[in-house]
């Protein structure tokens, strides 16, 4: 769109914000890089300075994504779970949540040192988990639940609560959900 064309900073972080609220699924830094003539550093340092001003961009390993303000609709479900598992089953526990309708928006783990981590995860399909597991591969990043001894949550979103329920059953059939 603005190929060859300097944007101010103002401008750009427009153009950024316009792009993601209009793209409604993740977009890459290199991705928006490529849009606004920038490098993919400038992004990040942009869409720094707009999550500073409030706006609600997430980094997710698919790309940035804008979450909508706006409260129309169906309100849905959220529950936080606590899984534990090792590495050799993170697939499995993923899959085991979409395939009841459910969207894993993050992990959180409780670090000795740093208090609640929480990375933002967004898969709400196979196909999308294949990328999140493929991201994670290829980059040989070490899964934040390898620091607590495979304990971890997940805030899990659907249309009802009965999805969740579902989720949280097939988790427990698989040995995976810590019950309180």
């Amino acid at each position: 769109m603005t190929e060859g064309i300097k944007l101010t900073g103002a401008k750009r972080r427009e153009m950024l914000l316009h792009w993601l609220k209009e793209a409604g699924s993740p977009l890459t830094g290199g991705e928006l890089a490529k849009k606004a003539n920038v490098s993919r550093q400038v992004i990040v340092q942009d869409i720094s300075l707009l999550k500073a001003k409030n706006e609600p961009i997430i980094a997710t390993s698919q790309g940035y994504l804008y979450i909508s303000r706006t409260a129309g609709g169906e309100k849905g479900a959220e529950r936080i779970i606590a899984c534990i598992h090792g590495p050799e089953r993170t697939e499995e526990e993923l899959e085991l949540i979409v395939d009841e309708g459910v969207t894993i928006k993050d992990v959180i783990i409780e670090h000795p040192v740093y208090g609640d981590l929480t990375a933002s995860i967004r898969v709400s399909t196979r196909k999308e988990i294949k990328q999140f597991m493929n991201k994670i591969n290829s980059t040989n990043a070490a899964y934040l639940s390898q620091l607590t001894g495979g304990v971890h949550l997940h805030t899990l979103s659907a249309r009802t609560e009965d999805r969740i329920d579902q989720a949280c059953q097939a988790l427990d059939d698989a040995g995976i959900l810590i019950k309180d």
